[in-house]
């Protein structure tokens, strides 16, 4: 009787160490993205391309500041998700409010390195595409 309660104990202490140690995982999951990024982006042109990313209590949240040959812009991240070392997020395209833009990026240490992509809101077939590069400031 002693051995099954001794046994229950460390089933149920090893289940909570492991729960703590999942979820601080999973909280500090983006830590290490969350700052400023400084790069280029290319494509149907090319230009500066700046990424501010923040861990917030409810995910990633950020925004983008991008220089073009038809203007300048500032945007808001929107749907912003970190999958291990991966970043996927849109956020609505200043220069035209019929479009978006979405991006994917792979983050390596201090470097990231990504795509882009402008489409129609709500789906549709690429408009414009290309890739970005970027160092932690």
């Amino acid at each position: 009787m002693r051995n099954r309660l001794f046994v229950r104990v460390f089933i149920v202490a090893c289940f909570v160490a492991f729960a703590a140690a999942y979820g601080h995982a999973r909280q500090a999951a983006g830590d290490e993205f969350s700052g400023q990024w400084t790069g280029t982006w290319e494509g149907a042109g090319e230009g500066k391309f700046e990424l501010v990313l923040q861990k917030g209590k409810d995910g990633m949240t950020g925004k983008v500041a991008v220089t073009t040959d038809g203007g300048n812009y500032e945007a808001d991240l929107k749907g912003a998700a970190v999958a291990g070392k991966d970043l996927k997020a849109t956020y609505d395209f200043p220069l035209d409010p019929s479009a978006e833009v979405a991006m994917s990026a792979s983050f390596d240490g201090g470097k990231a390195k990504g795509t882009w992509s402008l489409r129609p809101k709500g789906g549709g077939a690429e408009v414009a595409g290309g890739t970005f590069a970027l160092a932690k400031k």
